[in-house]
């Protein structure tokens, strides 16, 4: 009988501040090994730091390989990403939707019964869905297309506020496509859309896009959410507790999207 510990891995990417932050304290207690992972490698107690652009896939190739080393995939919580005011359109789309694809490409082989993700999306995705297309569609479908950069450019005119609503469209979409093989393989997989969050990225938002301040105003709930509110979901949904919570999308935003914000003007 082989008596060797099976070595649970959680990962965490964007693990180095705001709610992906939240999210590794969150996940401690799921697995035996947390991998906080950042453009630069964390450093939190507890934890092994990991440096990872995600969107070199010679990267994230040598991430997923180090986990398969250490031990079983028991979660993954992928909250790295890029707002409007960090980067022109070309880089938030490369950086939220082709960064999530190379990852789940990645970590998709490795994933058995008992494993689980979640990836943030935003409630940016629900203001750019009613304007979707097919042509949208299967551009979003296959991001890690050689020309897909240069065509969804194309498509948002260079506008990086559209170009991150894409781009969460286009998580959701990914995460959906997903689920169905994961699931087969006993594994789940889900995403969570924030709202405005209190973390340094939402506050810059806030400060620089005149419209977070409207969207703040039509959140029933009148506040800004906490990083370890949404952190609490996604633990949640890669918990136990949620087995059977498999391709969706849970909008953590006060209220904002179902109270009609999110509708086109």
């Amino acid at each position: 009988m082989n008596s060797e510990k099976e070595v649970k891995i959680v990962v965490v990417t964007g693990a180095a501040s705001g709610m992906g932050r939240a999210c590794v304290e969150r996940v401690r207690d799921l697995g035996d090994v947390v991998f906080a992972v950042d453009v630069r490698a964390p450093e939190i107690d507890g934890t092994v730091g990991i440096a990872c652009d995600i969107t070199d896939p010679s990267a994230v190739a040598a991430l997923a390989h180090q986990v398969g080393e250490a031990g079983r995939l028991r979660a993954l919580i992928h909250a790295a990403g890029i707002s409007p005011t960090m980067g022109d359109a070309r880089r938030v789309l490369e950086v939220n939707l082709v960064g999530t694809q190379l990852l789940l490409d990645a970590f998709g082989p490795m994933v058995g019964p008992g494993s689980a993700a979640v990836c943030f999306a935003s409630t940016a995705a629900y203001q750019v869905a009613p304007y979707m297309n097919p042509e949208w569609e299967a551009l979003l479908d296959d991001p890690l297309a050689a020309d897909f950069l240069d065509r969804a450019v194309a498509v948002v005119s260079a506008d990086s506020g559209f170009g991150y609503g894409l781009s969460k469209v286009g998580v959701v979409r990914a995460v959906t496509r997903a689920a169905n093989a994961w699931g087969r393989r006993g594994a789940r997989i889900n995403s969570v859309s924030p709202g405005i969050i209190d973390t340094p990225m939402g506050r810059q938002e806030l400060e620089h896009q005149p419209t977070m301040q409207q969207m703040l105003a039509d959140t029933p709930l009148s506040r800004l959410g906490q990083a370890d509110e949404v952190a609490a979901v996604a633990a949640f949904l890669v918990s136990e507790g949620a087995s059977f919570v498999n391709g969706i999308d849970v909008l953590v935003d006060g209220g904002y999207v179902r109270a009609g914000g999110a509708a086109p003007s």
